[in-house]
């Protein structure tokens, strides 16, 4: 996590593009859209003059240990937005149903997806702004210090 955190603060780009690129990727993990992330996160960082790379790494806020959690508050948001309990129509897991017939098992997740997306986005749209602002700030100090210690080597030289 250091090694990205100083990969991301030496991107050879202004601190606008980075943090318009991480906050993209980071934005973009809310979505229910797994495997779509990077592409999202791609085409979210095009248009809002973000640095590509820098919405790969936002990406990684998306992973295993999160999901469950960004999940779970989608759907609640998704819910409350739509007025009704998606949560209630989720079907309990079971890998004999799945077996047994797994096309009808996997769509009866589909009731699930508009909800999510919903969710999703409203809380990706919350991350987008409180990451850019604060990444933004912290980068903006980061090149300040960083150029400080450089021309104070330098004088010294």
């Amino acid at each position: 996590m250091r090694y990205l955190l100083h990969r991301v603060a030496r991107l050879p780009d202004t601190p606008h593009s980075v943090a318009a690129g991480v906050a993209s990727g980071m934005a973009v993990s809310f979505t229910p859209f797994l495997g779509l992330h990077f592409i999202l996160g791609f085409a979210l960082a095009y248009i809002v003059r973000g640095n590509l790379f820098a919405s790969a790494i936002g990406t990684a806020v998306g992973n295993p240990w999160t999901f469950p959690l960004i999940f779970a508050s989608a759907a609640q948001i998704g819910s409350f937005m739509l007025g009704r309990d998606v949560l209630a129509d989720v079907p309990d897991w079971s890998w004999d149903v799945l077996v047994a017939n797994p096309y009808d098992y996997i769509t009866s997740f589909v009731p699930l997806v508009w909800p999510l997306v919903i969710g999703g986005t409203i809380l990706g749209a919350f991350v987008w702004v409180l990451a850019y602002f604060l990444i933004k700030a912290t980068l903006e100090r980061y090149k300040r210090g960083r150029a400080e210690r450089l021309a104070r080597k330098q004088s010294r030289s």
